[in-house]
Parts: structure tokens; sequence; C-alpha cells
């Protein structure tokens, strides 16, 4: 999978491609940027809110990411407040893949990152099934990572996860709510339900062949059409043909389009709550890291997510400065 499952700060303005899979929706193909090596975290800002008294004066650390908008806005805010903590921060977000930074992490390459719970449970450790309840899946991670090396501090409500959009327009006529009003409309009128989805998640057990057990479906499958990520939000939002379309929850396009996203009432898909993940060797030299993004990671919703990936993804801004305008905003570091 790519993208969450497979999902820096360019040289410049980054080149937005399509990417598949469960956590990615937009990725930044940044070339030449020696991103593979890192470069120096060289903005001027100090403690706001966190880093009083600059706890990690005289240590040098790595940030990582995976190479899509939002996981890329996190990284930076990771490295940001590193900085203004006192540290000397390499910034090496943008690699490509989960396997990458997840191995980065697990080899003391680079120190933290944001992670997502689902993609650790499922991918990392190896379990089929995803545990319903947030909370106790956060838990089960941060227990069996332990062995190997790896430490989970504090989830977010950040949730960037699989659902199904239907376009405010379209949604006046029909009211869909939940998934289970979209499986009775289909159930009392087939051919009003018409699905744009990847080719993915067309195939995947926890995509729609799942989804459709789980909810009592049974679209035809001219019904159903495949097409690129990028595509499925226009197409639900300025056409016919897609009553509703696979999109991911964090998504900027999301508010930008005035797409409706249909409630998983039966909480089939997997949660995928971005929480820091780091390597141990690391949080044991510096557990006052805890300290640093706990808050940070507190503000971080679903919400906030699509804001900040529409300015990445909607507007073209700089993943670095996105993340940057935040924490300072949010009063977490202040700015020069």
């Amino acid at each position: 999978m790519s993208g969450r499952q497979g999902r820096g700060r360019g040289c410049g303005r980054p080149r937005m491609l399509l990417a598949g899979g469960l956590a990615g929706v937009l990725a930044l193909a940044v070339g030449g940027c020696g991103l593979k090596s890192g470069s120096p975290m060289v903005d001027d800002v100090s403690p706001g809110s966190v880093g009083q008294g600059r706890p990690l004066e005289g240590a040098s650390l790595t940030v990582t990411s995976k190479n899509f908008s939002e996981n890329i806005i996190l990284g930076q805010m990771i490295g940001l407040v590193f900085k203004a903590a006192g540290a000397e921060v390499l910034d090496r977000t943008n690699l490509a893949g989960s396997i990458s930074t997840r191995e980065a992490i697990v080899k003391g390459d680079a120190d933290a990152m944001y992670e997502y719970t689902g993609t650790a449970w499922i991918t990392y450790l190896g379990h089929a099934e995803p545990i319903v309840d947030p909370q106790k899946q956060w838990e089960a991670v941060r227990d069996a990572d332990r062995a190997n090396g790896v430490v989970w501090l504090p989830q977010s409500t950040l949730d960037n996860t699989y659902a199904l959009a239907i376009s405010r327009k379209n949604n006046e006529k029909y009211k869909l709510r939940t998934l289970s009003d979209a499986a009775a409309l289909a159930k009392k009128d087939p051919s009003a339900v018409t699905l744009c989805v990847e080719n993915e998640f067309a195939s995947r057990d926890d995509g729609l062949p799942g989804m459709q057990k789980a909810y009592g479906m049974s679209l035809p499958a001219s019904n159903i059409q495949k097409m690129d990520a990028g595509i499925i939000y226009t197409q639900v939002s300025k056409s016919d043909s897609c009553l509703l379309g696979e999109v991911y929850t964090t998504d900027g396009r999301i508010k930008a389009m005035d797409l409706t996203v249909l409630e998983d009432d039966k909480h089939f898909f997997p949660n995928y709550n971005a929480a820091p993940e780091l390597n141990g060797k690391a949080f044991a030299e510096h557990p006052e890291i805890a300290d640093l993004l706990n808050p940070v990671t507190a503000k971080l919703t679903t919400e906030v997510a699509q804001d900040l990936n529409a300015k990445v993804d909607v507007e073209g801004q700089d993943p670095h400065e996105v993340a940057k305008e935040w924490l300072i905003k949010e009063g977490f570091i202040k700015g020069s």
C-alpha cells in the first residue's frame, strides 16, 4: 500500500502527485533535494507554551515523515517544536512509503515522526483485524511496539481513514447522514446509488467488498466506477456520475468542494489516529519530548488536518510554512 500505509520541505514549491492507498491523498514529489541524507532545520524559533527553558539544548535529533502532505506537515511540526526547545534538528521528512520511515525509527536513523495507529497495528504488527475502540487500539500498539524499541506518545483525535462522501447539493435530496442510510437507499432505489472509488479500494477486504458486507449493501457493478483518487473528489462535487465517492477523512478537498462525509456508524473502517512514534533510545535520553509533543498532539483533530492539508493540496502552500504558521498561531512556539 502507498499513502498512509505507504503516506519536507522541498527545494521550492512542491509538485503534487496523486497517491493511492489508505493514506494518501496527495504525495509531494521533490527531486534532488537531498532529503534522504537530510538537511538542517534553520528556523529562528523560540519557546512559546512548550519548550520553556529550552530542555533540548545541546541535543541533536532527526525527524522524519512519509511523502504525503499531511504527514509532512506533522513531521515539520515535530522538528519546529524540537528546534524551539533548543535542539539541532535534521529534517528527513518526505521519505517514500511507510516501510522507509518505520525502519528509520526502529534503527535509530530518525528519532521521531507522527505515525498512524491503524498502520502500526495492521501493517507493522501484522494483525488482520483492527480494534474498534481507538483508545484501545492505541494502547495495544503502544504495548506491542515496546518489544521493537519503539515508544508511542498519546494519540490525537485526527483520524485519517476511509469514508464515503456526497456533495451537499445532492444530499439536499437524499439527506444521507450515515453509511446505513446509504445502504437503505441502495436497497430502496438501487439505481440512485452510484459510487466512484479507487481500484485498490474496490478490491480490498477493508475497502468496498468488506463495507458492502458489513452494511448489507449489494451495488451492481454498473453502478461502480473506478478512477484515480483526485478525480473522485471532482466527480462527486461537480457531476451526477457519482452520488457517493471514496475519500480520506482528513483531506482538505472535503471542505473546499463542500462535501459531506457519511458517518461510519457500524465502525467498519480501521482507525488511523496520528500519534508521535519515537525511537526508544532517543526517548530514554530525552524523556522531556513527551511534555513538548503531548500538548501539540492534543490540538490535532480531523478538522484541523483538513484545514492544514487544504493549504498545501488546494492552495499550494509549503508544508513547512503551514506547520510553522499553525504552531505560532496556537502559541506553541514563537517566530522571529
